[in-house]
């Protein structure tokens, strides 16, 4: 049981680290797809993830193209602030690719554009934010998959 996690470009190495830490715990394999806003050997990567690196299933990408090219014939979901269906409406299956954009911007305009029909948000309660912080979202996302495929 697990995900693919997928983070196209991610600038935050705490966020990647946390992520890493949370692929492990749910049984999840990474995918980072560069270019990346940081180093992955970065300590702050290394931090947050703690001992644990050295686990995690990780797939790393040299670009959007070649993450396609290699996993295109996959189940993908795409999270985007912009998507009018809920993460809870997903139909959560094994190794179901959650596919996520970069923080400063959210997914490249290319692949929303194409998956209207995949997209899916965490609901935000408020006017006063945008967004939440991207390993919060992944959280959310992966844990309730592991819920719904439980029950």
């Amino acid at each position: 049981m697990g995900y693919n996690i997928v983070l196209i470009e991610p600038e935050i190495p705490n966020n990647t680290g946390n992520i890493g830490r949370l692929s492990l715990a749910s049984g999840s394999h990474l995918h980072l797809v560069k270019p990346f806003g940081f180093e992955l050997n970065d300590s702050r990567v290394k931090r947050a993830g703690l001992d644990y690196w050295k686990h995690i299933s990780l797939h790393i990408y040299e670009s959007i193209e070649e993450f396609y090219e290699i996993n295109g014939d996959k189940k993908m979901v795409y999270l985007s602030s912009h998507a009018d269906k809920d993460y809870c409406a997903i139909d959560y299956e094994d190794e179901l690719f959650l596919v996520f954009g970069k923080e400063s911007a959210g997914l490249p305009n290319s692949i929303v554009s194409k998956n209207p029909d995949k997209l899916y948000k965490i609901p935000l309660h408020s006017d006063h934010i945008r967004s939440l912080n991207l390993a919060n979202s992944v959280s959310i996302v992966v844990y309730e998959g592991l819920r719904a495929i439980r029950t």
